[in-house]
């Protein structure tokens, strides 16, 4: 009977599965029937009170506002840098580096498009980095397939941590079995956020750390004249180095400051490490490579819209609102600052809605596109803007945010109604702990290895590493506790995986096409980047499952704090 409890719960996430991928509906439609199924579900088989089912709801549009308010703040602030002409002169400044193509795009896919990543989010490195592949000469489809197979290192962390303190937070939030774990062993809920971001970021700093070099080689052996990796290959030396110069200091940002900087800092560093050394020949492949001559101006400048800048500026002046925000984002996360406390004073909560247990809870000033917004009125007046231009960087991002409404509104509110289905009248557990039951029945302690391929599904089908994680983390926690097997180290895998899922999101691939004018190739793409999705989701896997099967025998990681059941 609980098997086929399990199998039950399986249905909305099958249900996602098959209008997006099989029936090749948008989201827009996809979701909200999504959430229609699962709330009958909830109703008729799990019998959750009507009045339970409109308060989870109501949870999930608070939740859903949060995450469109940071969408809204990362493109405003996209949309002012490239209305003020910082993000042209960003771009060439990372030109005239190297005339090798494996050194340019590892520093504009992976360096500059994991910083502009951390900044923003929400597959705003295509915008900016696949047009700029494109307009110093790589064919549109090489540039494509960069942009993605890098969204999946930076992803866990991007938008300031937006996968993490919104994505995991608003799933487990509120449930008591977590809340029981967590009060057993004295720790928080942002303590356990912060725990899972450490396993993220370890795990992320040592698969992460390789990603340069198969994006090298997927780039020569998919586009070069000799189709060969080995091409690539010989650019081992620069792509490790890149590798580890963004993973490093993104490991360390995720153990000592928080969910919310890693891949900001990381890119920031990474850059400021790789450019100059590249400039100087540092670990450069003596031999140049590039692609062949027909592909050299293959639609070079098509779909290059961003708007021509009527001043120029220095790349200092360029790079300062980014560094600025970098600089904000941290004083209002630190401790020891009253600057934190300051922005928490504010807020809102709706305690017992509808009667209920259900609870919503919104901290305003402390959401990062405040920082996005002060950021972006400091450009206006620093860059000399025109009100006119202002006025179309806000014209261009409304009907970006209106495109997302429907899709992301429908998918938080059926995450919403998943998780808390634990309130009903069939004496049964939620469903995704009810999914979690009959997954540990079946797998057992060899979990770890698989946890990795359910984060991917939830990005892949959802669209976003957010509602990927808000969907999966109680599942993923209940198998964990189920097995005995440390809660945060399968999260951690979860994050992992539901970044390798932004590679082949559809979403990201037709967000990428539209920057260059391709269209339709959405299934080749998807082949084009499946090596190194499952590089990601194999290496993940099998980390996790050494983790869990060598710590309770050789104490590996008895200084890191565990949750066990």
């Amino acid at each position: 009977m609980i098997f086929l409890y399990s199998l039950v719960a399986l249905i909305p996430i099958a249900t996602v599965f098959l209008l997006l991928v099989i029936a090749r509906r948008p989201a827009s439609q996809a979701m909200p029937l999504s959430y229609l199924v699962t709330s009958g579900i909830a109703l008729w088989v799990w019998r959750v009170p009507l009045v339970e089912i409109a308060a989870s709801s109501v949870q999930g549009l608070v939740a859903a506002a949060e995450i469109l308010y940071i969408v809204f703040g990362a493109i405003l602030l996209l949309n002012t840098l490239q209305e003020s002409g910082a993000i042209a002169a960003i771009r060439q400044s990372l030109l005239g580096i190297s005339r090798d193509r494996r050194v340019q795009v590892i520093i504009i896919a992976w360096l500059f498009g994991s910083f502009i990543e951390g900044a923003s989010g929400f597959g705003t490195p295509a915008v900016i980095t696949v047009p700029l592949l494109v307009a110093i000469g790589f064919p549109a489809m090489a540039a494509v397939v960069a942009a993605l197979i890098i969204q999946s290192t930076p992803s866990t962390f991007g938008a300031v941590g937006t996968p993490i303190i919104i994505g995991i937070d608003a799933g487990l939030d509120g449930v008591p079995a977590v809340d029981q774990q967590l009060a057993a062993v004295g720790l928080t809920q942002p303590d356990y956020l912060a725990l899972i971001g450490r396993w993220a970021g370890a795990l992320h700093g040592i698969v992460g750390a390789f990603l340069p070099l198969v994006l090298v080689m997927v780039i020569t052996a998919g586009f070069g004249s000799r189709k060969s990796f080995t091409d690539g290959l010989a650019a081992w030396k620069f792509a490790l180095f890149a590798g580890l110069a963004f993973t490093i200091p993104y490991t360390l940002t995720a153990f000592y400051l928080g969910p919310e900087f890693p891949t900001l800092i990381g890119g920031l560093v990474g850059l400021g490490i790789v450019v100059p050394t590249a400039r100087r020949g540092f670990l450069v492949p003596k031999t140049l490579w590039d692609f062949p001559h027909h592909s050299k101006h293959q639609a070079r400048l098509s779909a290059l819209s961003n708007t021509q800048p009527k001043r120029i500026l220095t790349a200092r002046q360029a790079w300062l609102p980014y560094v600025l925000l970098g600089l904000f984002l941290l004083l209002s996360r630190l401790e020891f600052l009253p600057i934190r406390r300051g922005l928490q004073s504010l807020s809102l909560t709706w305690t017992h809605i509808l009667g209920t247990e259900v609870n919503a809870a919104t901290q305003p000033l402390y959401l990062p596109p405040t920082v996005f917004i002060l950021v972006v009125i400091i450009t206006f007046f620093m860059h000399r803007m025109s009100l006119p231009s202002m006025q179309r960087a806000v014209m261009r991002t409304l009907p970006i945010l209106q495109k997302t409404v429907l899709a992301l509104g429908a998918a938080v509110l059926m995450a919403r109604v998943f998780i808390n289905t634990g309130v009903n009248s069939a004496g049964l557990t939620s469903m995704p702990l009810a999914l979690a039951d009959g997954m540990a029945t079946l797998v057992g302690r060899t979990w770890p290895f698989f946890a990795p391929m359910v984060g991917m599904v939830g990005s892949f089908v959802a669209g976003s590493v957010t509602v990927s994680n808000m969907m999966f983390s109680l599942f993923q926690f209940g198998v964990a506790s189920q097995i005995g097997v440390p809660t945060a180290v399968v999260l951690g895998l979860q994050c992992v995986g539901a970044s390798a899922g932004n590679i082949i999101c559809v979403s990201n691939i037709v967000t990428a096409e539209a920057t260059v004018g391709l269209a339709g190739c959405e299934g080749l793409l998807i082949r084009k980047v499946l090596v190194p999705t499952l590089y990601y989701l194999i290496f993940a896997g099998f980390l996790g499952g050494l983790i869990v099967l060598l710590a309770p025998k050789f104490g590996v990681f008895a200084s890191i704090q565990w949750i066990v059941h």
